[in-house]
């Protein structure tokens, strides 16, 4: 894995799990990677993975069974969905609607291509 030097690799971490739980790599009330398991996987220390895993237990993404590891929760996906779009709608989208005023582009352009691209 690929770490970005502008981001805690605690954080990419957490996006790597999401990613896995919304390609349904990891499903629904599996038991995930232990935590040296997937340290080991993406060569980073423990206690770093650790650290992911607490923040997404903290979001309900995932749940630990005491003593025998962590699993994706039931409402993973949901929760998911609405933070990343939430963040997609703080973040994202003003930084592209900036870039269209720049460019002096509107919305009917970003249509076509959204038309475009869908097929």
């Amino acid at each position: 894995m690929e770490f970005s030097k502008n981001i805690p690799i605690y954080l990419q971490i957490v996006d790597y799990v999401i990613e896995q739980i919304l390609l349904n790599e990891w499903q629904v009330e599996a038991r995930v990677p232990s935590v040296r398991e997937l340290g080991g996987h993406i060569e980073v220390n423990p206690n770093t993975v650790m650290r992911a895993y607490r923040d997404l237990e903290e979001k309900n993404i995932l749940y630990n069974k005491r003593g025998i590891g962590f699993f994706v929760s039931k409402e993973a996906h949901k929760l998911i969905m609405k933070i990343k779009k939430n963040q997609f709608m703080k973040e994202d989208l003003p930084v592209m609607f900036n870039k269209m005023a720049l460019l002096g582009l509107d919305m009917e352009d970003v249509m076509k291509m959204y038309k475009k691209r869908k097929g």
